[in-house]
């Protein structure tokens, strides 16, 4: 349909010139003789709020139904227009209809005026004329207010201009909106208010509500193809006697019946484990987990996280089936070649499979394993000249660090980086040709990890040693060391089959196929500063 949403202005019901303009309103602020003289909220707010509380109390009064519990026989106006697509121009189709939505604009030209009505699925425009509605009813309706909420009855028709409206015969106030919309919400500068008002953010910009319906697309994709294959999705504890499953900073809280401090999940891993040693061979669960952590374009301190763990597999079928997951859920909401942040992306299978160390070597030219020490690694980066690396502890926090500097930003298109370190990788088995690396990926794309996964280790006594290792590093300071888990460590003691395990970042999966530059535009309600 037109943008413009007066597209009939220059007629009346029978096509000759109509009069000149005697109010406009509109959400985006369009119209210079708005009823909402401030519909920004600036300093004539409080009148604005005032004169709709006023025309609400007016409503009260009259025998008009205030803040009805439904309206009767509403259809969806995606619907409408599809079936009445083909409408010529100039005619009313038989029946009648009813639909009912938040107005988003209206104009008045004497004896007609036309509304934006707006659902969950569309717009469609109102045409109202004083003829049809009788003097005090088609009064009653201009008295209306953009962010209203109304019900309309009447025949679809098409304007002689081409606009396929609804004729109105009758309407119902559903809802009386007490605030404006913001005025040209599309041009605010702080994305911020956008975040904090996610409400108006969604009423205004259908492009913001779209990616929200997008990403529950992508989500259904996922749980599809995991089902398909077998899969059980189960849910495990977000309170948590003991975090673990990941190297972060937990989020504390104290239950006052138990007497005792909980923590809100860093990830599931360790549940899901359980599962599988209780012969669940396939199992997997969506949902939030939490880090008590630093805040950036691709962090939240909350986040949708996919765990899979799959027994008698490796971590090499695990990215068989990232890149195929992947793939499936980019299809659900449009191709396998997708644009974001500049750069066309393909993720078409297969993704290119490299180990950490020979990425390091062709970003730099060091080889990580050639350097038994963190002294060694160190001085071979200064022999580079690579200052901009920070300097780590540890052998393999530098290995890290290098990677993250040098590596990662230039991992536009899909990559599985292979072969981590061992000290960055608690849950995973060691490689048969180097005790150093693990059987590990980290699927990156846009220079984002997306995706993590091991061959999981299942020998109970490894396990046991590298949390101990674990222990003495948070004791000597690291917060976001591995704690000691015994109640799992019996799990393990009970027998764990060969298992392929993954965790994928949701919310960096639907930036990904919704070309969102920040995590905060596919979370409906991020966290922010006060």
């Amino acid at each position: 349909m037109p943008t413009d949403p007066v597209a009939d202005r220059a007629t009346d019901a029978a096509g000759e010139p109509a009069p000149a303009t005697v109010s406009t309103q509109d959400a985006a602020g369009s119209g210079h003789d708005s009823a909402d003289p401030d519909a920004s909220g600036g300093e004539h707010h409080g009148d604005v709020t005032a004169d709709r509380r006023q025309k609400l109390e007016q409503w009260r009064s009259s025998d008009e139904p205030v803040f009805p519990t439904r309206y009767e026989g509403r259809e969806e106006i995606a619907g409408l227009l599809t079936v009445y697509e083909g409408l010529e121009a100039g005619t009313e189709a038989d029946g009648e209809h009813a639909i009912a939505g938040r107005l988003m604009a209206k104009r008045e030209h004497g004896k007609i005026a036309f509304f934006v009505l707006k659902d969950g699925t569309g717009r469609l425009q109102l045409f109202i004329s004083r003829q049809d509605l009788g003097e005090e009813r088609f009064a009653r309706l201009l008295d209306f207010d953009v962010g209203d909420i109304l019900g309309a009855r009447g025949a679809m028709m098409r304007t002689r201009r081409g606009e396929l409206s609804l004729k109105v015969q009758d309407f119902a106030l559903l809802t009386k909106s007490l605030r404006p919309l913001p005025e040209k919400f599309h041009g605010l500068t702080d994305i911020e208010t956008r975040y904090r008002r996610r409400y108006l953010d969604l009423i205004v910009n259908d492009e913001v509500k779209e990616t929200f319906i997008r990403r529950a697309h992508i989500i259904s994709a996922v749980r599809r193809f995991l089902d398909d294959r077998g899969f059980v999705e189960v849910e495990t504890p977000i309170l948590q006697p003991l975090y673990g499953g990941a190297m972060a900073r937990p989020f504390v809280t104290h239950h006052n019946e138990l007497e005792r401090d909980l923590y809100l999940r860093i990830a599931v891993e360790l549940y899901l484990k359980r599962c599988i040693v209780g012969g669940i061979d396939k199992v997997y669960e969506i949902g939030k987990d939490f880090r008590n952590e630093g805040i950036s374009f691709k962090h939240n301190p909350e986040f949708t996280m996919l765990e899979t763990y799959e027994a008698y597999v490796d971590y090499d079928h695990v990215m068989d089936m990232v890149e195929q997951l992947v793939g499936s859920a980019a299809q659900a909401v449009g191709e396998l070649k997708v644009q974001f942040r500049g750069h066309q992306i393909d993720l078409t299978p297969p993704w290119p499979r490299l180990t950490m160390r020979q990425s390091i070597i062709d970003a730099c030219g060091i080889d990580i394993l050639a350097a038994q020490s963190v002294a060694e690694l160190q001085a071979a980066m200064k022999d580079r000249h690579l200052d901009e690396v920070e300097l780590a502890p540890t052998w393999g926090a530098q290995v890290d660090e290098l990677f993250s500097a040098l590596v990662e930003p230039g991992l536009i298109q899909p990559t599985f980086i292979t072969e981590h370190p061992l000290e960055l990788s608690p849950f995973a088995k060691k490689t048969p040709h180097d005790q150093r690396v693990t059987e590990r990926f980290e699927g990156f794309i846009a220079g984002m990890e997306t995706s993590n996964a091991f061959s999981e280790l299942n020998d109970a006594d490894d396990q046991r040693a590298r949390f101990e290792q674990q222990l003495a590093d948070f004791r000597a300071g690291d917060e976001s060391a591995h704690q000691m888990d015994e109640d799992f460590l019996e799990a393990m003691e009970h027998g764990m089959p060969p298992t392929g395990g993954m965790g994928m970042g949701l919310d960096r999966i639907t930036m990904l196929l919704t070309d969102s530059p920040s995590i905060r535009d596919v979370i409906l309600f991020p966290q922010l500063r006060s």
